[in-house]
């Protein structure tokens, strides 16, 4: 389903502790229904990619956002800020989930929403998709683009993220789709291999994919870490599994 027309914004939400936070929005012209897609940053910050996959999933019929979960570590060129956010151990989980309930509340109140919304997560934005998953009851799938430090060590922890992502496997009420590179670092293979055996041991409806010749962010067109064959293969999953969830 492809939409030639679209509306593209910045606008400002409401996020943790009632902060205004910046956030990118599209959504197809015309009445709808459509469904949602939470679309969730990688560690280089809000960027271009980012506002792009926005207008891609409005393009195939989704409203969609993308909140700056970066926007507390102040203002500044990205690397400024990703080097603020790392030093600070990481965004704090807990007002990553309020800020991106913030963003799911606000597709679902569109006029044109048809009453689901699905999360995409690209590195960081993975394992925040998967947490998300768990703690946003109002989510009706996730998709975990090689979602690093999904499985950590205890010694990884910190202040700002408590508690390993993949011990909330249990709380994932909603389908499950993750694309993994195979010469990825971080989830390597076999990190992988723990992930999905923890969803098997839970019960959870879940799909992965894993691609040869592919690493971290093979999607992301505008890195020399894009690699074409696994990028024409990912995004038509992408794609059926939202019209199989949302639609």
């Amino acid at each position: 389903m492809a939409n030639e027309g679209m509306i593209a914004e910045t606008i400002s939400i409401k996020g943790a502790n009632g902060d205004e936070i910046d956030a990118y929005a599209a959504r197809p012209s015309g009445d709808g229904p459509f469904p949602g897609v939470l679309v969730i940053h990688h560690m280089p910050g809000w960027d271009e990619w980012s506002k792009e996959v926005v207008r891609r999933m409005a393009h195939h019929g989704y409203a969609a956002i993308c909140p700056n979960l970066h926007h507390r570590a102040g203002p500044g060129p990205f690397e400024e800020v990703v080097a603020r956010v790392r030093e600070a151990g990481g965004s704090r989980d807990d007002f990553v989930v309020a800020d991106l309930e913030a963003s799911v509340d606000y597709l679902l109140a569109l006029t044109s929403s048809n009453g689901k919304v699905g999360a995409i997560g690209f590195c960081s934005g993975g394992r925040i998709s998967y947490m998300v998953g768990a703690k946003i009851k109002k989510l009706n799938a996730v998709v975990d683009c090689w979602g690093g430090n999904v499985v950590v060590d205890a010694d990884k922890l910190t202040p700002a993220q408590p508690q390993a992502v993949i011990d909330m496997t249990s709380e994932i009420d909603c389908p499950v789709l993750g694309l993994f590179g195979n010469d990825d670092a971080n989830p390597d293979p076999e990190q992988v291999n723990t992930i999905e055996a923890e969803l098997k041991k839970h019960g959870k409806t879940y799909d992965f994919h894993r691609y040869d010749n592919a690493g971290h962010a093979f999607l992301a067109w505008e890195r020399p870490n894009y690699r074409q064959a696994a990028a024409v293969e990912a995004w038509p999953e992408i794609f059926a599994f939202y019209e199989k969830n949302l639609r």
